[in-house]
């Protein structure tokens, strides 16, 4: 496990040795909070330590609460909610359906929870701490009530994409162990019965569970519920291989949010009115949904995403803010239908998930100069945020995804050799601090894999710090195409083809070669009208690029595959390639 770390990283020059003491009283939880005193040497550009070749956030610290002290992610979040300067709880809407234009109000979602706590206590007595519940369930307004509900109760929540096959599902339930499931009417087909059964979150009887409190008293003695208990089991994408569950804490949990909460642009009222186009069983999702609790933010969820319907809800709603993934920023900067809707309340994009090309966010300023992208980046595996972008200067670094996130630190290591490098030097990305995850569960070899002795958490991502301390992601090291002895980023070609106006979106594969090894290999989606060929889509790369990093093969479809954060899935093109299914162009 991570260290766990409470101090923020600053210095004057390099070859002076700052301490800093930090003084937690005016947080919440205050009695909670630890000082500690730090001392190292690091460039105050960048945070890089010279001595350590270790690269240190340049945030101011978040607090975080002795890790002893026992704490669940739902009592630290609704202690940030409680706070003076949250917004009124009785007319602040917590969350709006988008497609009915139903509310649930702050104040009925804190009574929600209560009573679901309550009567999942009564019936179901053996549902206890540690045990672990599997969600399968499109967005809801229900949803976020039962994450709050199980976790306050020490349950450690397993959510899943409600579109996932029977087969993925069966594996998916073999690495959890889950005891209870919650499902609705049209997804709880799929699952294999469970020692507790399942509950349908779209009846009757569950609506009756988190509105009619149960004779009972609610449980004054509350669970106690550590911070180094499982908070979740959400699983990684599998672009590269099988899914794995990542096992997360409520500590893990905590630390993301006081970070997000403490260091925040929007501390002052009117309160953003955001817009959820991101699955709730993604971390992206998921820690952007409680940390929204945290600050007293409205969420519009859409149950089903279509890109003319976000358009209609930002309308509607008057939408100030959106997590969204690099695919939603690339149609937003080439559609037409944009035209159609007034979307001027719109200010801030928060875009993760995967690389956002330079090309891509320069056209999206010209068509929207007034909303800001900000840009960040995590894995599931750090829960979410590691690095992102604050204030307008920051998002001024377009290609970037941001600065160190608070309590983290991070080494740029020579997958070859271990050896670490200084800014400017691209190798594979660690990271280590107390958002770090606890591991893979049931899966030994790839957490011993993942995570080192001293908990560092090895990304798989190629990528460098600038002299700045801002995050470059070049490419996922395990997608890199070798092509004779040179490697070529896929990612690199992929953001030049979207600067192609002709071209809806594009992915870049490896190909077998005999002589080259392998040779990069585009899919291509053409835009509505074009008729761009092959070798013009050749030509336009090869004049922008040195002469092994051309693109030597090209195939049109009419989709990119991509996972519901907006990453490519290569596999399923790597193999649609192998089929034979394209022909050389």
């Amino acid at each position: 496990m991570a260290h766990l770390w409470t101090d923020c990283f600053i210095c004057v020059t390099p070859s002076i040795v700052v301490t800093t003491k930090y003084n937690y009283t005016h947080y919440p939880f205050r009695s909670l909070f630890t000082t500690t005193t730090s001392h190292f040497m690091a460039d105050p550009r960048n945070g890089f330590c010279s001595q350590t070749k270790t690269f240190h956030s340049l945030r101011p610290p978040a607090p975080l609460p002795p890790p002893t002290q026992p704490l669940s992610i739902t009592d630290y979040t609704l202690s940030l909610l409680r706070s003076p300067n949250a917004p009124p709880l009785q007319t602040t809407a917590f969350l709006i359906d988008a497609s009915t234009g139903h509310r649930l109000f702050y104040v009925d979602f804190l009574h929600q929870i209560q009573t679901l706590s309550s009567s999942l206590q009564t019936r179901f007595p053996s549902l206890s701490r540690g045990q672990v519940a599997f969600i399968l369930s499109p967005p809801s307004l229900h949803l976020p009530v039962l994450y709050f509900s199980l976790l306050s109760l020490g349950v450690t929540i397993s959510p899943a994409n409600p579109l996932a096959t029977g087969s993925e599902l069966t594996h998916m339930v073999r690495l959890s162990k889950p005891s209870i499931a919650f499902a609705t009417s049209s997804t709880a087909h799929k699952l294999p019965p469970l020692p507790l059964g399942n509950v349908l979150v779209d009846s009757s009887e569950f609506h009756s569970m988190i509105t009619i409190p149960t004779k009972d008293k609610y449980n004054e003695d509350r669970v106690k519920v550590n911070q180094s208990d499982s908070v979740a089991i959400l699983y990684s994408s599998g672009t590269t291989g099988r899914v794995k569950g990542v096992e997360l804490t409520h500590r893990n949990l905590i630390a993301v949010i006081s970070g997000s909460y403490h260091n925040r642009l929007d501390k002052n009222p009117p309160f953003p009115v955001s817009l959820f186009a991101l699955p709730l069983f993604h971390v992206f999702g998921f820690f952007m949904m409680i940390r929204a609790a945290a600050i007293g933010e409205t969420l519009v969820l859409m149950e089903r995403f279509d890109f003319e319907g976000m358009l209609r809800t930002v309308e509607k709603y008057k939408i100030t803010y959106m997590p969204v993934s690099p695919p939603l920023v690339v149609a937003m900067a080439k559609s037409e239908l944009v035209k159609k809707y007034n979307l001027s309340s719109l200010q801030r994009l928060g875009c993760g998930g995967a690389p956002l090309g330079k090309e891509v966010s320069e056209r999206f300023n010209a068509r929207f100069p007034n909303v800001e992208i900000v840009q960040g980046y995590g894995l599931t595996e750090s829960g979410g945020g590691a690095t992102r972008m604050l204030g307008p200067d920051e998002t001024k670094k377009q290609g970037s995804v941001g600065r160190l996130s608070e309590n983290l630190e991070a080494k740029i290591v020579d997958p070859v050799t271990g050896e670490p490098f200084a800014p400017g030097q691209r190798g594979e990305l660690w990271i280590r601090g107390p958002t770090i995850m606890k591991g893979y569960v049931g899966d030994d070899e790839a957490t011993a894999a993942t995570l080192d002795s001293e908990g560092w958490l090895k990304t798989g991502d190629l990528c460098y710090f600038d002299s700045d301390g801002f995050l470059y992601i070049v490419d996922r090291l395990k997608e890199l195409i070798k092509y004779k002895a040179y490697q070529v980023p896929p990612a690199e070609l992929e953001h030049l083809l979207l600067s192609n106006r002709e071209i809806a979106d594009a992915a870049v594969i490896p190909y077998p070669d005999e002589e080259a090894g392998q040779i990069p290999m585009a899919f291509i989606v053409r835009k509505p009208g074009s008729s761009i060929t092959g070798a013009q889509v050749m030509n336009f790369i090869a004049k922008q690029v040195a002469p092994y990093k051309k693109i030597r093969r090209v195939a049109f479809i009419n989709s990119i595959p991509k996972s519901p954060a907006g990453k490519i899935l290569r596999r399923e093109l790597v193999n649609h390639a192998s089929g034979g299914a394209s022909a050389r162009l």
